[in-house]
C-alpha cells in the first residue's frame, strides 16, 4: 500500500510555472482596477467646485423713480451652488434696510446646469442715475462673483 501511495503522490504535479505567473498577473491587474475604481470615486467627492457665470445684468429705471436690478446667474460648475448674501457698494445689502430689497430671498440655492435670476428693487432716493453699482454676489464656498453696472 505505502508504494501505490508513494507512486500516486510522486505523479501529482503543481500548477506549471507559467500558469502560476499568468494567474498571478490577473489577479494583481484585478485588484488594481478595483482599487482605481474606488479611489477614482473618493477623489470624485472632493474635486467637486462651483463655477458660477453672470449670464446677463441690466437696471431698469421705473415710472416711480425707483430701480430694478435683474442679474442672472448660472451654475456651470460641478456642485449645487448657495448665494449666501449681497454686497452693494462694499455694504452688505440688508444695511439698506427697506430702501433695497432682492428677490428671491437670501440665502439661495442654485442648481448644477441651473440659472437663477435676482431681482433687486431699490428706492429711487437711495441712489441717482448715473451712479455705478458695484455688486458681489457671495457663495457659502467663499468666492466673490462681482457685477458693475451704471444705474439709468
Amino acid at each position: 500500500m505505502k508504494k501505490v501511495t508513494s507512486r500516486i503522490v510522486r505523479n501529482k504535479r503543481a500548477l506549471s510555472p507559467v500558469i502560476a505567473t499568468v494567474v498571478l498577473v490577473a489577479v494583481t491587474i484585478v485588484v488594481a482596477v478595483a482599487v482605481s475604481y474606488w479611489m477614482g470615486g473618493i477623489a470624485g467627492l472632493y474635486t467637486r467646485f462651483e463655477k458660477i457665470e453672470i449670464v446677463k445684468s441690466y437696471a431698469v429705471k421705473e415710472s416711480n423713480g425707483n430701480f430694478t436690478v435683474t442679474i442672472e446667474l448660472k451654475n456651470s460648475g460641478s456642485a449645487d451652488a448657495t448665494i449666501q448674501y449681497v454686497l452693494v457698494n462694499g455694504r452688505p445689502l440688508d444695511d439698506y434696510g427697506a430702501n433695497m430689497t432682492i428677490s428671491p430671498s437670501l440665502p439661495a440655492s442654485i442648481p448644477i446646469g441651473q440659472s437663477q435670476a435676482f431681482t433687486i428693487s431699490i428706492n429711487g432716493t437711495l441712489f441717482t442715475s448715473g451712479t455705478t453699482l458695484d455688486l458681489k454676489f457671495h457663495s457659502a464656498a467663499g468666492k466673490d462673483y462681482p457685477v458693475m453696472l451704471t444705474l439709468p
